[in-house]
């Protein structure tokens, strides 16, 4: 059976998709909405395209309406993530999530940053707080 992890739903829905580890916040204007490619120079993530993937970082970055409106851009352009999984998520970010129906969850155990790496494919069931490792 597939290994499974519990989560904590902020903003509900069920996607597949590749993992992609940050170590840096996201600013999500600062993600170029043609190409889903992140463009902050100093982002560990520099030229890598969020786009379709399940994006674990620490936190969002930025005042509401840049987060806001980045996302949205995003989602408009379909360059969005399929989801996010972020470990201390503030209002803005839950409200972003939440306004644009974008899966977000936090409050992963340790097990999944432990055990789980950059291209992992997993199935984020937002919904009942569970994602699978595929």
């Amino acid at each position: 059976m597939d290994k499974q992890y519990k989560c904590h739903k902020i903003s509900g829905g069920k996607v597949k998709g590749e993992l992609l580890f940050s170590k840096d916040g996201l600013c999500f204007y600062l993600i170029d909405p043609k190409t889903g490619k992140i463009i902050e120079k100093e982002h560990c993530l520099y030229g890598q395209s969020i786009a379709g993937k399940i994006i674990v970082f620490p936190y969002g970055k930025g005042s509401s309406v840049v987060q806001a409106d980045g996302m949205y851009q995003l989602q408009m352009t379909g360059m969005n993530p399929a989801a996010m999984i972020v470990m201390n998520a503030d209002t803005t970010l839950a409200a972003s999530a939440i306004i644009l129906e974008a899966p977000m969850v936090n409050k992963m155990s340790d097990d999944f940053y432990n055990e789980l790496h950059n291209g992992d494919m997993v199935e984020l069931d937002a919904d009942n707080g569970i994602l699978t490792r595929i």
